[in-house]
């Protein structure tokens, strides 16, 4: 049985020493994989989606990508509580455009009833 893409990912990753870039890894698991240069450009994108949501690799700074059992937890978790959203503004903007667009419509029935 074959392996996918990711299980060779993991196995690269696995005998190397530590992070490699994106285009390196890449290239070892189609090269294992035994691909041709169409199926190369054409599962690049797959690859990538499947590496970002596979939990067992980090992306780390410059597109590197490594196995995460390798680093903390305070190396492979992003502090969410420095992301700032302001959902009240967000709120205010919409009712405003809601707001505007009855005037509009109200001016317009006032209109169509005055001719």
């Amino acid at each position: 049985m074959k392996k996918s893409m990711i299980e060779v990912a993991y196995q690269v990753l696995t005998n190397n020493d530590g992070a490699m870039p994106f285009v390196d890894l890449w290239k070892d698991v189609s090269q294992e994989m035994g691909f041709s240069q169409t199926q190369f450009e054409d599962n690049i994108a797959q690859f990538y989606t499947d590496l970002s949501l596979d939990g067992r690799f980090l992306n780390m700074s410059q597109n590197t990508w490594d196995l995460r059992s390798r680093h903390t937890y305070s190396e492979s978790v992003m502090d969410t509580d420095s992301i700032a959203i302001d959902e009240d503004d967000d709120e205010e903007e919409e009712s405003e455009i809601v707001e505007d667009g009855l005037d509009e419509v109200e001016k317009e029935m006032e209109e169509e009833e005055n001719e």
